[in-house]
């Protein structure tokens, strides 16, 4: 079963999906301004909006959100990447979720990648 959501303006986009347990499918709205980490930087590039989401996808846990976005600014430039905190919603961010069983997901570190991976736990 599906949960929609919708979140207000000030929210921030990863603070708010904090503590859940499932993915994020869809994700669309507008943000006041953006931290993502593009690929391969170290860490988190600021956007100024406002911006349009474009797409929004991921997986949460308890122990940590994975979440990619893209959006675009008033002049149509698309930027995509890790959604960091700091992504504050400026009217609306309408997500659909997909939660799972509590205690079925969580985070751990990988020696393989070196980052901290999803890992799916069975009953």
């Amino acid at each position: 079963m599906f949960e929609p959501m919708r979140l207000l303006p000030g929210d921030d986009l990863r603070l708010t999906l904090a503590g859940r347990t499932g993915f994020v499918v869809a994700g669309i709205g507008s943000l006041r301004h953006a931290e993502l980490r593009l690929a391969g930087a170290p860490g988190p590039t600021h956007l100024d909006g406002p911006l349009e989401i474009l797409t929004l996808s991921g997986s949460l846990t308890p122990a940590g959100v994975h979440l990619h976005a893209s959006v675009s600014d008033a002049q149509g430039r698309v930027t995509g990447g890790h959604v960091c905190a700091g992504c504050e919603v400026l009217t609306t961010a309408e997500l659909l979720i997909a939660p799972l069983q509590p205690g079925s997901l969580t985070r751990e570190p990988d020696a393989a990648t070196g980052y901290t991976e999803l890992v799916i736990l069975k009953p």
